[in-house]
């Protein structure tokens, strides 16, 4: 069989199958660690344990995208949501560092919503605002890591970021998604390239011309 209809065959079922049946498996597996995870939260959040927010996915399709929370509510004079940096807690950062928050995403990836690999899920308000080309990052179903994140994850500016994500979009394939998974289990054991410089978690994209630097 050519490469290009192994390829062909990837692409139309076989990567929604290898991405049900490993993330079931990590749910059965890790399911423990999920549940210990669960209670700690409960423990320095309260209730929800769960983030739970709107993003865009496979051809713009809308999904709730879950991870663990690692910011409190806490909010200011004016009653707004004070800055990331202040509302991140050790704890919080521990499972960014760890990359532990993105572990429900699992379940994403479960019933279909996401890919193990994949552009990572934005805000839907940047939809608006990519160029005809960083849309693209959009027909592909978006994942847990990307080829963007193993190659500078939130330390590379948001066009090189989306650049990269459209590559992976032509260029998917079984074995570049395996390569993908080895080099994310590599990142997370050096905890390397979790925060954007200069911020907590992540600058806004603002427009197809921004190039500040990005996070998920």
């Amino acid at each position: 069989m050519a490469l290009n209809q192994k390829t062909s065959l990837y692409r139309n079922g076989g990567k929604r199958l290898f991405d049900f049946v490993a993330s079931g498996l990590g749910l059965i597996v890790l399911s423990p660690l999920l549940v210990l995870l669960w209670l700690v939260g409960l423990v320095n959040f309260g209730s929800p344990v769960i983030f739970r927010q709107r993003r865009p996915g496979k051809n713009n399709k809308i999904f709730y995208m879950i991870k663990f929370r690692s910011m409190t509510n806490k909010t200011g004079p004016d009653g707004q949501l004070l800055p990331d940096a202040e509302r991140l807690t050790k704890y919080g950062k521990f499972l960014r560092a760890s990359s532990l928050d993105e572990l429900p995403e699992l379940w994403n990836v479960f019933i279909g919503n996401m890919s193990l690999v994949g552009p990572r899920p934005l805000l839907e308000r940047y939809l608006e605002r990519y160029s005809p080309e960083q849309k693209r990052r959009h027909e592909a179903s978006p994942g847990i890591t990307g080829w963007a994140q193993m190659n500078g994850r939130n330390a590379i500016g948001w066009s090189e970021k989306f650049a990269l994500d459209v590559w992976y979009v032509d260029n998917v394939s079984f074995a570049l998604d395996l390569q993908i998974l080895w080099m994310t289990a590599m990142k997370v054991v050096r905890r390397s390239g979790i925060s954007a410089e200069g911020s907590a978690t992540m600058h806004e994209f603002m427009g197809s011309e921004d190039t500040s630097n990005s996070s998920s």
